[in-house]
């Protein structure tokens, strides 16, 4: 059988072991040293934006510490696009709190500015005005950041930027990361860049950012014993993987490219049938195109496409399914126009790493065109 073509795998630039040989040589091995602050300070350089950055263990934990931060508590509301992973609304969750699910618009797969707004409105209506915003940057395609922004400053509501999957996206030619209140980073494995787990809050203040350390590492007082006045956690990356990030930080830029050519390779190939279509970039919008995806006639033609790329061990994967179809949050609130359950139903993320080789993206063609030609 063919060697295995994977979806997003990581990509090692080769400078990773200096940083954790040094780590070793040096004993940093701990939630904190010169790779933790090395790694913050490459992050808040890259950004660009006067922000600050707190590594942590994930981006499940920026996003949780982003609620906390915000004061997210036990009985609140807090909206969230419903097409994304699930690490975005679980973590309204590990707050007592209710997610309130908010549909897509066509043009960037993102939240959807107007029934965004129904729903703030609808849930003011009743008692509840929305504690936070949560919105994704779907595939590294950047949401619509100005027509969000307007509608939550209206209501006087905080975003939460989830920005996991495009890290080396831009919106009018500023980063994706430092356009929410609160903004998080991934690195997980499959991510444009990977620590091979870890993440980061991202702050629009030192003290915001000093108050997510401070929770991320068990809250402890500054008391020569140890003494707890707040509940923490244990969220904070080690020096060891924060390493790992600063070789990742040197080929960051040489990832986006790869990938955007991959997405470019795909779609001139394809440009003459009519069956795939592609997520286009507005004007303004630049995807660092983390997964490239495609759409199809039908949830039949997206499945057999999928088991026909699986047959020639090649692994791709159906577009996130939305949080409003999860069971776990099947009795969540959610405004909907009916756009990410089309998407969920037709769309189809194919191999998209930086690392693919020109026979792999040959053989990934060779699958898609042998199974229309049947």
């Amino acid at each position: 059988m063919n060697q295995k073509i994977w979806l997003s795998s990581p990509h090692m630039s080769g400078k990773e072991q200096f940083y954790i040989k040094e780590a070793f040589d040096t004993n940093w091995v701990a939630p904190l040293g010169p790779n933790v602050n090395g790694f913050e300070n490459d992050l808040q350089a890259y950004l660009n934006d006067d922000v600050y950055v707190a590594t942590l263990a994930s981006g499940t934990s920026a996003l949780h510490l982003g609620l906390i931060l915000l004061n997210v508590t036990q009985g609140d509301e807090v909206i969230c696009q419903s097409k994304t992973f699930s690490a975005s609304a679980n973590p309204i969750a590990y707050q007592g709190a209710t997610p309130v699910f908010v549909d897509s618009e066509k043009y960037t797969w993102n939240i959807c500015p107007e029934q965004l707004e129904i729903a703030i409105k609808d849930r003011i209506s009743k008692g509840k005005t929305p504690k936070a915003i949560i919105a994704v940057h779907l595939y590294g395609m950047p949401y619509k950041v100005d027509e969000v922004r307007a509608i939550a400053d209206n209501y006087k509501i905080p975003i939460i930027e989830d920005s996991a999957e495009s890290l080396g996206s831009t919106y009018h030619g500023k980063k994706c990361g430092t356009f929410g209140d609160i903004s998080i980073l991934s690195f997980n494995g499959n991510k444009i860049i990977t620590t091979s787990g870890g993440g980061a809050l991202v702050a629009r203040s030192e003290a915001l950012k000093n108050k997510a350390v401070f929770l991320a590492t068990q809250a402890r007082d500054n008391e020569p014993h140890y003494q707890h006045s707040h509940i923490g956690y244990n969220y904070r990356m080690s020096n060891i993987v924060a390493g790992i990030g600063r070789g990742q930080m040197t080929i960051l830029n040489s990832h986006v490219a790869k990938r955007r050519s991959n997405h470019e390779f795909y779609k001139q190939t394809f440009k003459n049938n009519n069956a795939i279509t592609f997520l286009e970039e507005p004007e303004g919008y630049f995807s660092n195109r983390w997964l490239t995806c495609i759409l199809l006639p039908s949830l039949k033609v997206r499945e057999e496409l999928r088991l026909a790329l699986e047959k020639e061990n090649i692994e791709s994967r159906p577009l996130w399914k939305p949080m409003h179809q999860q069971p776990i949050f099947k009795d969540a609130p959610m405004y909907k126009n009916g756009v990410s359950d089309d998407l969920f139903n037709r769309g189809l993320c194919l191999p998209s790493g930086s690392n693919l080789t020109d026979n792999e993206l040959n053989r990934v063609i060779l699958a898609i065109k042998t199974y229309f030609a049947v």
